[in-house]
């Protein structure tokens, strides 16, 4: 069944994901100085193309909840690496800061990083530093403590850029 004329583009060509399409580009009619342009909207493939685990720092709660929805992973021996860190009132902000590095710095294969956001205030100075873009970074709320948006790093980045 033919849905009749495909939309019209602004730039005349077939719509972005059809046949003759550049992949993960979105099209722009022209740059400042008028000349036809194609804006890039996807980190290069070799960024993020090994990167496929979901790592955690969090409370006993939240880690248990990720690990029974099936997050948990533990590399290869010898090392034996977990992509989780359950943290505790005991647990030392030196080893907070260790996972943290661990898991934004040396595995390459942590796609997403979620922290609890009272954890996250254990290293602050960490958090709002981190600038990659892989693994993102995202804080979460814990049973005891609910999510405070003023605190979160990334939602003060967003609203900076939208000048709010």
């Amino acid at each position: 069944m033919d849905s009749g004329p495909a939309p019209a583009h602004d730039d005349g060509g077939p719509p972005p994901g059809r046949p003759g399409a550049p992949a993960s580009t979105e099209l722009r009619p022209h740059d400042d100085s008028g000349q036809p342009t194609r804006r890039n909207m996807a980190a290069p493939a070799a960024q993020y193309k090994d990167r496929q685990f979901l790592a955690v720092i969090g409370d006993e709660d939240t880690c248990t909840g990720m690990l029974l929805a099936g997050v948990g992973h533990v590399t290869q021996p010898p090392d034996s690496q977990k992509n989780f860190l359950v943290v505790d009132a005991k647990t030392e902000t030196a080893a907070i800061e260790a996972a943290f590095d661990k898991f934004t710095t040396e595995r390459k294969d942590i796609a997403i990083l979620l922290i609890n956001q009272h954890i996250a205030e254990r290293i602050r100075h960490r958090v709002e530093t981190y600038t990659a873009a892989f693994p993102s970074l995202l804080e979460i709320p814990s049973k005891d403590h609910p999510y405070d948006p003023e605190k979160d790093s990334v939602l003060k980045r967003v609203r900076r850029l939208f000048g709010e």
